[in-house]
């Protein structure tokens, strides 16, 4: 009887502990389950509550740009993706679709003034993302051209895809095309980025008349201009009142620093400067040019116009290894070469060449000496200098002793010259065995016996030559060239046909300082009857405030203008 009790009690006791366990493990789960339900309910909290600080953070960003779209374009509003196609044209407009036109028209943005707008290159991954958090690689501004680019597209000239794309880019890219209001530029500091732009004759406005191509200017970005054949990029260092400006109907000041690259090989010629007195030595290979420059001022000229002076252009080479020529033209014709120039010297091994007051196209101004490499490489030394002029003394000496000469002489009937009475005899026999007369036409020059082997005629112009001249003449003066218009001509021929026909040449126009091609003649017969080539008649039809009367006239009019109405001359 005590046994069953015993067992019933441990029985009971066992049930007991194992509820009471049960019941200690069930709370347990319970409370892990509370804290698991109350650490993902803090973290939902989170969440929703960085969700709500950014959302508001977006919402105070798109009002803030808002504002700044509004500010920037003085109450105009737009702003656009879209997708930038390069196209050929000339400065910074560029070509919007139809619709932009319609929607800048509702906002009176015409009424405002010229149209500018920030172009901004878009990561075009990141312009996928619904948050709208675009990453900018390049900016820059542009003018617009006209509105005739196909819906979603925005049409790039060259100098804005290049700024745009540095380094080439792809094909197609989303740009962003946002309306701004630009300040009139007042200043600009701008670097070449090689040497020589500074040579350009009045360059200053060779930069102006490149501007006219263009509405806005932003700093970082890099300018093109290009003068005949010539072609420079000036990096735009600093810009006033503001990093990007309006050119349009404004003054700037214009700084041009030096370029950094004075000691690179550029395949673009170089003018380098000439000391009068001073010798500059190079060596020149077959085929290429070197080039440098002097200036005459007025103090030198004064004394080459009055016959006290004169200007020596000498080369000495070495002639073992290669022969040069030497070409000389004055500015704005900058680089001399075999189709263009106005002095020029083809003699074998040294040469030089005489600048006195018999040329008439010396005067004051700055001069461009070229050093061709006719034959293999050749070292040489240039030197550029001013001599005294003594043609009168030595004149008047030899008149003196002529004179005295005159009274008893007879002519001699080898070498024709006069030779006194008393020695004609003994100088007739001395020279029937020792010279001859050369029998060419219209030559009768007295040589050497042993000296009239070496004594040549050129077969087509009759100029008397060394044996060894010969050869480099016909190659210089007869060899046919050929114009890039399509004319074949002989050298003398053709550097007339490109100073004053060829219609590719390059001419200055007289309103806009540029190098231009001179083209056909104009259209128009009064301006051909003002001899005003094709370009200067376009050119020329700009207008410009009268200094006098402030009125509106043609530039190729001002001095009609000037004389009919204000009697000037």
């Amino acid at each position: 009887m005590d046994f069953e009790l015993r067992r019933a009690r441990e029985k009971l006791e066992r049930e007991q502990k194992e509820r009471k366990e049960k019941a200690r493990l069930k709370q347990q789960r319970e409370r892990k389950a509370k804290e698991e339900a109350a650490r993902q309910r803090d973290a939902i909290e989170a969440v929703q509550r960085s969700r709500r600080i950014d959302a508001s953070e977006a919402q105070i960003k798109a009002n803030q740009q808002m504002e700044e779209n509004l500010l920037a374009g003085r109450g105009v509003m737009f702003d656009h993706v879209l997708e930038a196609v390069p196209y050929e044209g000339s400065g910074d407009k560029i070509k919007l679709p139809p619709s932009c036109f319609t929607e800048l028209s509702e906002q009176g943005a015409f009424d405002k003034g010229p149209l500018h707008f920030q172009l901004s290159l878009i990561d075009q991954e990141a312009s996928d993302a619904k948050d709208g958090d675009s990453q900018n690689h390049g900016t820059t501004h542009a003018g617009v051209l006209e509105f005739t680019a196909e819906e979603g597209s925005v049409g790039l000239p060259p100098h804005v895809w290049s700024n745009l794309f540095p380094f080439g880019g792809p094909i197609t890219s989303l740009i962003e095309v946002r309306y701004v209001w630009l300040p009139k530029g007042t200043y600009a500091k701008l670097k070449p980025d090689k040497l020589g732009f500074s040579d350009i004759p009045n360059h200053k406005a060779v930069l102006e008349t490149s501007l006219r191509q263009h509405a806005t200017l932003s700093q970082n970005d890099v300018l093109k201009v290009t003068h005949g054949v010539l072609t420079y990029h000036l990096h735009i260092l600093e810009l006033k009142p503001s990093s990007s400006v309006s050119v349009l109907e404004t003054d700037i000041e214009v700084d041009i620093v030096g370029s950094d690259s004075a000691s690179e090989r550029t395949n673009q010629h170089v003018l380098k400067p000439l000391t009068f007195g001073t010798s500059e030595s190079g060596i020149v290979e077959e085929g290429n040019y070197i080039y440098y420059k002097f200036s005459i001022d007025e103090e030198t000229w004064t004394r080459i116009s009055s016959g006290d002076a004169k200007i020596e252009v000498k080369i000495e080479s070495d002639t073992q290894d290669g022969d040069t020529d030497l070409y000389i033209a004055r500015h704005p014709l900058l680089f001399p070469s075999r189709h263009q120039h106005e002095w020029s010297c083809h003699d074998v091994g040294s040469k030089a060449l005489i600048l006195s007051s018999k040329n008439q196209r010396l005067g004051t101004g700055t001069y461009s000496v070229g050093v061709y490499g006719f034959k293999g490489t050749a070292k040489y030394w240039l030197t550029v200098t001013i001599q005294d002029n003594d043609e009168h003394k030595v004149g008047q000496q030899a008149g003196s002793s002529s004179s005295s000469m005159e009274m008893d002489t007879v002519e001699c009937k080898n070498c024709k010259h006069y030779i006194p009475a008393r020695t004609i005899a003994l100088h007739e026999a001395y020279c029937r065995r020792h010279n001859v007369i050369c029998q060419h036409v219209g030559c009768g020059i007295v040589l050497r016996i042993e000296e009239a082997q070496n004594h040549v005629h050129c077969e087509k112009c009759a100029q008397a030559f060394q044996q060894g001249e010969i050869q480099k003449h016909m190659k210089v003066f007869h060899e046919p060239l050929q114009c890039p218009c399509g004319v074949v001509l002989e050298k003398e021929q053709m550097v007339q046909h490109q100073t004053s026909e060829c219609p590719l040449r390059l001419i200055t126009c007289r309103f806009c300082g540029d190098m231009v091609q001179a083209g056909t003649s104009a259209a128009d017969a009064r301006d051909r009857l003002r001899g005003l080539s094709e370009h200067e008649s376009l050119c020329g039809s700009r207008t410009a405030p009268c200094d006098s009367c402030g009125r509106s006239v043609m530039l190729k009019e001002m001095d009609i203008h000037q004389i009919a109405v204000h009697q000037k001359n």
